[in-house]
């Protein structure tokens, strides 16, 4: 009987795959054959584009957007549903934004809005072009900056696959989650000079179910950044640096934030980072909540601070440094995170004087200095919970005196 059980499964398995192949062929959407695009890297995709996924949304049986192997020029397009029926984009070209910051009025280049059932995978190549944009982004350029575009947002979509694909040179986030559920970004390759300002990796807020998987993250800031809203999360098999890390935040610096909880990052290896597992928090500001955030097996490779609650976070030293952090962390764990540090200052929980940090716990961690000092563990306002091996020895090191400026 055994045999017999587990060939009907596999023979299901194949049928379903091609049922599901002679689906995408029939209610497949060329943008080139059908809607007239050209790759040629001068001609601009929106109105093929748009017009192909106007179609297909309006389906009532599965279909399939393609866009072919070649390189395209695209100045924007918003893709919206809800659509009638499940929904794929297989991307197989090169789409390139243009590289001129000022052809942008709004934060947005290529964005997904209100589509449920959907998948996009192919190999293809989002391309930013951003290199303008990083010799102008400033912190003193606010406005400029409030107009760089994201390459792709995800809004308010729901059940989602985004497998194989790769952002490249964004002019700003590469990837923007915003109020999404239940959807997985498996196998993305992301990639930024590493003094590309503001090129987070992968960012979300006030999101739910969202799984980040086997993926290549090179970039100029946090490798994913996890904002507020953001509720039962899997992060796993990560390859980050450079970058900024890993991070939880920044948080408190908004009124009504909501809470973050049920995060889970694993399997992960950082390196040539400013930062490796993090969690940041404006001092003064606003209250929040943070809770149930876990960090285990991470290989950390000469990352400045790799373990590290920051709740005197004050980029370019603009906050209120004198106050103390009004968000609330408990329930924290790093475990079995190993590797080597860039700076002495190995593990650093910084956490706020009117609400300390609760239920920190730390276990089989072995982080050694790369330099001649030992590693050495800073805590204010913690007591972490301690098992297993521990180098350095925890809050073994002295507390700065300022709050710290790193991005």
């Amino acid at each position: 009987m055994a045999p017999h059980l587990n060939i009907v499964p596999s023979m299901f398995v194949l049928l379903l795959l091609f049922i599901s192949a002679s689906k995408v062929q029939s209610d497949a959407f060329d943008v080139v054959a059908k809607f007239g695009a050209k790759a040629d890297g001068k001609t601009d995709l929106s109105k093929p584009f748009l017009d192909a996924w106007k179609e297909a949304c309006a389906s009532v049986t599965p279909s399939t957007v393609v866009i072919p192997k070649g390189t395209y020029l695209l100045s924007k397009v918003n893709l919206e549903g809800p659509c009638k029926a499940p929904i794929e984009i297989n991307v197989q070209g090169t789409i390139q934004a243009p590289a001129d910051p000022s052809a942008f009025k709004d934060p947005n280049w290529v964005r997904f809005y209100s589509v449920e059932n959907f998948k996009m995978f192919g190999g293809g190549i989002f391309d930013g072009q951003g290199s303008i944009a990083y010799e102008k982004n400033t912190c003193e350029n606010r406005e400029f900056r409030s107009k760089l575009p994201v390459n792709i947002r995800f809004d308010f979509v729901t059940n989602a696959l985004i497998q194989d694909i790769t952002s490249k040179d964004s002019k700003l986030f590469h990837i923007n989650v915003f109020a999404c559920k239940n959807i997985t970004l498996e196998r993305l390759k992301i990639e930024a000079p590493d003094e590309s300002p503001n090129t987070d990796g992968i960012h979300m807020g006030k999101s739910e179910g969202v799984n980040i998987i086997a993926s290549d993250i090179k970039t100029g800031d946090d490798c994913i950044s996890i904002g507020d809203g953001t509720k039962n999360m899997v992060i796993k098999e990560i390859t980050c640096g450079p970058g900024h890390g890993i991070s939880i935040g920044s948080l408190g610096k908004f009124q009504n934030e909501e809470p973050v909880e049920g995060i889970k990052i694993s399997n992960c290896t950082i390196t040539n980072t400013s930062n490796g597992a993090r969690i940041k928090t404006w001092p003064g500001e606003h209250g929040g909540a943070v809770s149930e955030i876990h960090f285990e097996d991470i290989t950390m490779n000469n990352v400045s601070s790799p373990i590290l609650i920051d709740q005197q976070y004050c980029p370019w030293n603009k906050c209120k440094k004198n106050e103390e952090s009004k968000v609330k962390l408990s329930n924290i764990s790093f475990k079995n995170i190993r590797g080597t540090s860039a700076l002495p200052e190995a593990i650093k929980f910084i956490c706020s004087g009117s609400s300390p940090c609760q239920n920190v716990e730390l276990a089989d961690i072995d982080i050694k200095h790369n330099g001649a000092e030992p590693a050495t563990s800073q805590c204010l306002n913690v007591k972490p919970i301690t098992s297993g091996k521990l180098n350095p020895i925890p809050c073994s090191g002295p507390v700065p005196k300022t709050p710290s400026a790193s991005a």
